[in-house]
């Protein structure tokens, strides 16, 4: 009985430290996008739409990939 709740207590404390691994994961990643498009930018000011664009989907896909890990985490606790 107890090595039944310790297992389940471990299982959900791998959720939990996926779902935060896949936070940071996105932070990183997002933070990562910007700050080099930022870059972009500054060396070719007459691409802006373009890099923005690119950006703002890129950051996107990095944001749904993170939630879907979330998600995927929260549904394996119960």
């Amino acid at each position: 009985m107890i090595t039944l709740l310790a297992a389940e207590g471990l299982a959900q404390f791998g959720c939990a430290l996926g779902a935060g691994m896949a936070t940071i994961g996105a932070g990183l990643g997002i933070g990562k996008i910007g700050g080099n498009a930022m870059d972009a930018i500054a060396r070719q000011p007459e691409a802006n739409g373009k890099i923005f664009t690119s950006m703002l989907l890129s950051a996107a896909f990095v944001e749904g990939v993170a939630l879907f890990a979330v998600v995927a985490c929260a549904f394996l606790i119960k």
